[in-house]
């Protein structure tokens, strides 16, 4: 029996202990309790504020040449002289490279030999058969005359439309050796590598690569080197959904790059993508770029700004005004006159680093930018001295970072 009084004594103890332990773990502490209405709290505020914002999306991307074609041989041969360097600049039809041509010009002579000699079989055979012709019309007259048989005719006959068939060999075959000599021409032609582009554009251009040196042999379809137009450059930004639906034609961009970090660029976009890849949710944006001075490379990396919109007059308050309270997103508008702060619902425009737009309702006053996770709903206020620092520029900026998510843009 005691033993039994024993175990009961030392079991509620235990069991009240568990008891706490579960009661702690099922009902934890909701955090930091705001004080009741008649608590005052120190709070810094801040007016709204009447200012111009700007919706800006920020981008990062890669510059590539407006267009890029590799210069190839198109026969085999010794490269003899390459007569341009990287970032030569070159013009359309210019010269880039001479291959050895001693076999060719070996092959233009003795087509123009082949040539010569189907010239001259053709005028030997155009003189007999000026003979075969006079004979054949002398037998003609003869045999009105009857002093020639009926085979010396057919005879001559005959001989004459073999010489005509022979004629038209010869001058089929001269036609065979014309365009033979052409073609060995246009081989010999081959070992002088030119740039060519279409004619309407006056543009230069740049080397941008070489891939083979003096002396190399190469084969048909080698590349020598690359040719790049870089006047205008063509910047490649990639967006995400959210921001896919503000992208226009046309629209103005304004670009930064490492290579010169004091100097803006201004560009339009010239294409957008009709889809977003699967993989990433993003669609490819191409915008030009005026690069008349050739200052921007290939391959450089881009920051794009683009300008989605711009309110004048927009009502604003400071970022950290805005608050989540009993899942309402608001304000805390400060009564000065009855030093308590009312939390007040809000619709959110253009959002950035330091100002959010208040598109509805409209407001006046001040509100709260420090101190309002301590407040409920009229509580009494105790306002700091410290004032909120004035408005900054007028170029809020927010956006995606190459397609990524970023800071909101508002409520678009």
């Amino acid at each position: 029996m005691k033993k039994f009084i024993w175990i009961v004594i030392v079991l509620i103890p235990l069991g009240i202990l568990g008891w706490k332990i579960y009661d702690k773990i099922t009902h934890p502490q909701q955090g930091y309790t705001a004080p009741r209405n008649n608590v005052a709290v120190a709070v810094e505020i801040a007016p709204v504020e009447k200012r111009e914002m700007r919706d800006i999306g920020l981008f990062t991307g890669s510059l590539l040449p407006d267009s890029q074609f590799n210069v190839a041989s198109k026969i085999s041969g010794r490269l003899k002289k390459l007569e341009v360097q990287i970032g030569d600049l070159v013009e359309n039809n210019k010269l880039i490279a001479l291959l050895e041509d001693d076999e060719y010009v070996q092959q233009v002579e003795e087509a123009q030999a082949r040539l010569d000699v189907a010239k001259a079989t053709m005028e030997e055979t155009r003189s007999v058969i000026g003979v075969a012709k006079r004979e054949y019309e002398r037998m003609k007259e003869l045999r009105q005359k009857n002093a020639a048989s009926d085979s010396d005719l057919d005879r001559a006959q005959t001989d004459y439309q073999l010489q005509e068939a022979k004629f038209k060999v010869a001058q089929a075959k001269v036609m065979q050796e014309e365009a033979a000599l052409k073609a060995t021409r246009i081989r010999l032609s081959y070992t002088k590598i030119f740039t060519s582009w279409e004619e309407k554009d006056q543009n230069s251009r740049v080397i941008g690569e070489r891939f083979v040196d003096e002396g190399a042999l190469i084969a048909p379809n080698t590349p020598i080197v690359s040719v790049l137009d870089i006047a205008p450059m063509k910047a490649v930004i990639h967006v995400i959904e959210r921001d896919y639906s503000n992208i226009t034609i046309g629209q103005g961009a304004e670009l930064t790059t490492d290579a010169f970090p004091e100097e803006k660029f201004t560009g339009k976009i010239i294409r957008i993508a009709p889809l977003l890849k699967e993989t990433s949710r993003q669609a490819r944006v191409e915008i030009e770029i005026p690069n008349p001075d050739f200052k921007l490379r290939p391959g450089m990396f881009v920051r794009a700004r683009i300008e989605f919109a711009r309110k004048q007059d927009a009502q604003t308050v400071p970022i950290s005004a805005v608050i989540r309270y009993h899942e309402d997103k608001g304000v805390f508008l400060v009564d000065p006159a009855e030093k308590n702060a009312q939390f007040i619902p809000v619709t959110t425009g253009i959002v950035d680093n330091v100002w959010a737009e208040i598109l509805k309702p409209p407001l006046s006053g001040s509100v709260v930018t420090m101190g309002m996770h301590l407040l409920e709903n009229g509580s009494p206020v105790i306002i700091s001295e410290q004032a909120f620092p004035k408005s900054p520029s007028p170029n809020n900026e927010t956006g995606s970072d190459a397609g990524k998510a970023a800071p909101s843009t508002g409520a678009r």
